[in-house]
């Protein structure tokens, strides 16, 4: 209604019948000049600040280079927003530069953005929007005029919130020009590319953009193929989910690049050519031998990697150094072992990454009022020694949830535990002989469980696994001495178990006060009383139990010892040595010799088949049938 008015005023800003807008002083506000104030140069593909980022090695990676090309080229595709998702370290940020350049060659690139957590201008929101509006305007001169005026019309626009940027710098100057046939939708640059996103601070500010682009981009007719690269944590995790199921799920072309890509032969590839080209650089004459380096070296450096590139970056980049010997510094490498006063750290650069990964999830796990009081070190170590059965005993992470339940879990209590870890472990659905899942949790990375073993690598979040060994033992028997019925209950079997293999059978493992007040509460005879209660002669149930009286024949044994030849308590002995004869004498009837690997295992599985029958029973149950 104004089309035609001249010469008034709007606040403090000036409109004039020639288009050009002023402020109170008269001065133009120049739009162009405005959103280049409010970009963030350092997070373009091609940016000085940026000089030699990662991106894919010749030959590498081209299964999924062709497939990502392939899908951004396909204008036509269904779905206009693909999502890749990865363990860090899995070569996310090197796929994302190489597709970048790849489509600046092609004439295909919209616009790129790399987010970085240690960048202050590209950890937020703040730029992305004129970012990207920066450069889809400089693909076509009427686009950017388009811009340009929006701005000056709007000269606080920056101030607004991302939908509103989003809708007045993108989407409404693209609907006008595509509406007055200004803008050719067939040649138009239509590929976004946004790498990083778990790189900018804040779950909300993630979601925040996802769920913008859904409402701005997705939702109107525009001509963008989308792709957004990242690790899988909560903000994308949950928008990609297919159970419950997320507001992405059904629009995103979802790629889990850890899980569908197996890298392992293009890691080797990598290791062998860096290599190769490294020694035919170097002084070193050793490594210019046509045999250098070894077959078996690279095996090894292969298998450490875990099908993660940023391992086998490390190791090229610590045996770049040109001060010193290529051959020695990969000798290093491949013979490493962590002990105290060692100066070297050829893994610091992996080591930072998951102390800042490791830090963050802390950080926000305890943060939470329920969590409070939840070492969270400590639940990470138990479930890590659990999952590689350094107990002699395996749970599902759900089971093993339920299992230490005695220090205040409940069972699933994992997904909170790991919320923010999904870039470093995964859970493998293991399949049983009932229609139930169970969760094994592994972690992507090997060497993050040797990150978890040092010190030297942990530095201020190690924890032993002493410790942990000692806080599962005085939890049992905490818990042993609050049991009033001894009926058969599965989950003070799983007590008995854990106070067995996580005290190594040594009293060591238990302080002594507890241990004098076990003793002394008539501890040992409610273990009795649990272990009589089981089932009877020639089942599963009563195998196991016969082997864990021997166990605890040995465990008991270590008490007797200790009351009597450390701490002198002749009378404790005593009630400690009855039940050992006991236990002892009732396991020797049976003629065993088990070989302790092979008890190990037998328990494990017959556990798990006990858990079963368990649900088995409850679920019959419930539907009347039993």
């Amino acid at each position: 209604m104004f089309s035609n008015a001249q010469g008034f005023k709007v606040g403090n800003i000036s409109v004039h019948s020639n288009y050009h807008v002023q402020n109170a002083q008269g001065n133009r506000i120049d739009g162009w000049k405005m959103l280049l104030e409010n970009i963030a140069s350092s997070a373009l593909h091609d940016s000085s600040a940026r000089f030699d980022p990662p991106k894919c090695d010749e030959d590498t990676r081209v299964e999924v280079t062709h497939e990502l090309m392939n899908w951004i080229r396909d204008r036509e595709g269904p779905q206009r927003l693909l999502c890749m998702t990865g363990a860090a370290g899995a070569g996310k940020s090197a796929l994302q530069q190489t597709i970048a350049e790849l489509c600046s060659d092609s004439n295909i690139l919209g616009s790129a953005f790399f987010f970085s957590a240690g960048d202050p201008t590209r950890n937020t929101l703040t730029h992305i929007v004129p970012t990207i509006a920066y450069q889809l305007g400089l693909r076509q001169l009427v686009l950017r005029d388009t811009i340009v005026k929006a701005i000056e019309n709007d000269p606080v626009i920056f101030k607004k919130n991302l939908k509103i940027q989003m809708e007045t710098l993108i989407v409404a100057p693209f609907k006008q020009l595509c509406a007055r046939g200004d803008l050719n939708r067939n040649t138009f640059p239509h590929a976004i590319l946004i790498d990083g996103l778990d790189e900018c601070s804040g779950e909300e500010n993630q979601a925040e953009l996802l769920s913008t682009i859904k409402r701005c981009l997705l939702n109107n007719d525009l001509p963008f193929r989308i792709f957004i690269a990242g690790r899988p944590e909560w903000a994308m995790r949950s928008a990609l989910a297919s159970k419950p199921e997320g507001y992405l799920y059904q629009l995103a072309y979802h790629i889990k690049l850890s899980d569908k890509y197996d890298a392992t032969a293009d890691i080797r590839r990598y290791l062998w050519r860096q290599l190769r080209d490294l020694g035919s650089q170097s002084w070193d004459c050793r490594a210019q031998f046509p045999l250098w380096p070894m077959k078996e070296d690279i095996e090894k450096l292969v298998a450490a990697a875990s099908g993660q590139f940023v391992y086998a970056a490390t190791v090229i980049k610590y045996v770049s150094e040109r001060r010193s010997s290529l051959v020695d510094r990969l000798r290093i490498v491949i013979d490493w072992a962590p002990h105290d006063g060692q100066q070297t750290r050829p893994f610091e650069h992996l080591d930072n990454l998951y102390r800042n990964i490791l830090s963050t999830a802390k950080e926000s796990y305890e943060a939470v009022d329920t969590n409070r009081g939840h070492d969270f070190l400590f639940l990470i170590r138990a479930h890590q020694m659990n999952s590689e059965g350094r107990a002699h005993l395996m749970y599902s992470a759900r089971d093993f949830d339920e299992s230490i339940g005695i220090i205040g879990l409940q069972g699933g209590h994992y997904q909170f535990l790991f919320s923010d870890l999904h870039s470093l472990v995964w859970f493998r659905e293991m399949p049983v002989s009932t229609p139930k899942l169970r969760e094994r949790m592994e972690f992507y990375h090997r060497s993050f469980s040797d990150f978890l073993d040092s010190e030297i690598r942990a530095q201020h979040l190690f924890l032993s696994e002493t410790r942990v060994r000692k806080c599962v033992t005085k939890a049992c028997l905490q818990k042993l001495l609050q049991c009033e019925d001894f009926s058969g209950n599965y989950h003070k079997d799983w007590i008995i178990m854990l106070l067995l293999y996580y005290s190594n059978w040594q009293s060591a493992y238990v302080d002594d006060p507890q241990l004098i007040e076990f003793t002394c509460n008539n501890g040992w005879e409610r273990i009795d009383k649990i272990l009589s209660s089981q089932c009877g002669p020639y089942s599963i149930e009563h195998i196991n139990i016969l082997q864990t009286r021997h166990q605890l024949a040995c465990f008991t044994s270590d008490v007797v010892r200790h009351f009597s030849d450390d701490l002198h308590k002749h009378e404790l002995a005593d009630i400690v040595k009855l039940y050992f004869n006991k236990w002892e004498k009732r396991y020797g009837e049976c003629g065993f010799t088990v070989d302790e690997a092979e008890l190990s295992e037998k328990v494990r599985n017959a556990y798990y088949d006990k858990e079963d029958n368990f649900h088995d029973d409850e679920e019959e149950e419930e539907e009347g049938t039993n």
